[in-house]
């Protein structure tokens, strides 16, 4: 998840005098809402169903009880854990004059007793300590998750729907190709467009055609693969009209820059641009941590070594950018980051699969600066008439 980097939110004493703060620990059934209230030497919980208009009426009432013991309350500010809910909590108390913030779940620090003990009452604990130090500029307290507009998740959908239809598909077709391999079938290609027609020829290796009821089975997985087949191309339909769309925004514009780099489709295009390039992130290294190509050192002493990929950051931006790297290799060999693979790797055996990720993180650095400035990475080559 992105992370907020503003740090204009240093809470002062005389500022936290006059600051109601609440945090809230959410769950399907119930939710739990622990505050900070001036005026107060009580630290007031309670628990509410998931219902938001009664967590504002909450905090109203906690502001009179402040007023009562004679403090003033010009700012409420919420935070909760991210989570299943998404989102959304956080855009609807901010539309209503409440400061929410959505606090990265990994960035909580917890005990590290084998056993210890977990109820909501306790995360509200931990979830406020965390907060007022975020609160007070406290570096790397806790870290907060950056909440899109509506628009832009509604922008992320389609990729996603794409990336789960496609996965659909490979389960199914797996699946047919298991069955089909029970008896003794191989060779068969349930990607076929014509394969449904083909089944009742099948035979098995004693002569005799597959079973009635295995047959009906293959049947409807075919004919849920024809199904999956036609929603993506529907996807991919609606964002090619999109994408022809004469209104020009920021995100389409990235989108046909992108595509203009040989070996870069739309499809990997529009995931980069919806998923890293139209955040506002601060700088290269911002960038290669978003997408989790950055290490994970592990230091103690003159202890050294290196544990792999962070994977903190977004698995799909990740998955497509070591795709793309390889793609890089073939489509743009006259490229200085494809030179500086080749020249490294020259030597020894067994280095370019660990290389393939440093040219992923330079590769997604170099496209980030040619979304946003129009800079094209030395030696790469573009489409005719781009």
């Amino acid at each position: 998840m992105p992370v907020e980097t503003d740090l204009s939110r240093s809470l002062t004493t005389l500022e936290q005098d006059s600051t109601l703060i609440a945090v809230i620990e959410l769950s399907q059934k119930s939710w739990l809402v622990a505050g900070l209230v001036p005026g107060l030497s009580r630290q007031p919980l309670k628990k509410l169903d998931p219902v938001p208009e009664k967590v504002v009426q909450v905090l109203e009432r906690w502001r009179s009880e402040a007023v009562k013991a004679g403090r003033r309350i010009d700012r409420i500010t919420v935070a909760f854990e991210a989570g299943r809910d998404g989102l959304w909590l956080a855009r609807w108390l901010r539309v209503r004059g409440i400061e929410a913030h959505v606090i990265h779940a990994a960035s909580v620090a917890v005990s590290r007793e084998h056993r210890r003990a977990k109820t909501d009452r306790l995360d509200t604990v931990l979830l406020m300590r965390g907060f007022l130090g975020w609160l007070r500029g406290e570096a790397k307290h806790c870290q907060m998750v950056a909440v899109p507009t509506l628009e832009e998740e509604d922008a992320r959908r389609p990729g996603r729907e794409r990336d789960s239809l496609v996965r659909e598909r490979t389960r199914l077709v797996n699946r047919m190709k298991s069955t089909l391999a029970r008896f003794g079938v191989r060779g068969f290609n349930p990607k076929l467009r014509r394969a449904a027609e083909k089944l009742c020829g099948l035979r098995t290796p004693e002569g005799v055609g597959l079973p009635a009821r295995t047959l009906a089975e293959l049947g409807r997985d075919m004919a849920r693969v024809a199904l999956v087949r036609e929603q993506l191309k529907e996807v991919e339909r609606q964002r090619l009209q999109r994408l022809a769309a004469p209104q020009p925004t920021p995100e389409k514009t990235m989108v046909l820059l992108l595509a203009k780099v040989i070996g870069i489709g739309i499809e990997t295009a529009d995931l980069l641009v919806h998923e890293v390039f139209c955040r506002n992130l601060r700088d290269r290294r911002a960038v290669a941590r978003y997408a989790g190509l950055t290490g994970s050192p592990d230091e103690s002493g003159s202890r050294r070594r290196e544990k792999g990929l962070a994977r903190a950051g977004n698995a799909r931006v990740r998955k497509a950018m070591i795709q793309l790297a390889w793609r890089f290799t073939s489509f743009q060999k006259g490229s200085a980051l494809v030179q500086w693979f080749e020249a490294r790797t020259l030597a020894g055996k067994g280095t370019r699969k660990p290389m393939i990720v440093a040219v992923a993180r330079k590769l997604l650095i170099a496209l980030w600066r040619y979304a946003t400035t129009g800079v094209v990475p030395e030696g790469i080559a573009l489409r005719r008439g781009a």
